[in-house]
């Protein structure tokens, strides 16, 4: 399993990607994760694109302190 960590616009995100596809949860401050039923990404999408993909599917919640996605790990 690949497991990707982004800063998605001020909120963080862990995506994992396993023989099915992509998987997505927000990650907690403690370290725990819950399942992300709002970020849904197709299991074409290439883990060079994945980045891309978030902003372009999040872009609302874009805001003058958070005006970016980046990757974490």
């Amino acid at each position: 399993m690949t497991l990707f960590k982004f800063d998605l616009y001020g909120r963080t995100i862990i995506a994992t990607r396993n023989e099915s596809g992509w998987n997505m949860f927000y990650a907690g401050a403690e370290g725990k994760r819950r399942p992300a039923p709002d970020i849904i990404v197709p299991s074409e999408v290439a883990e060079s694109e994945l980045e891309q993909y978030l902003a372009d599917l999040c872009h609302e919640w874009a805001t003058d302190q958070n005006p970016s996605v980046k990757q974490l790990s």
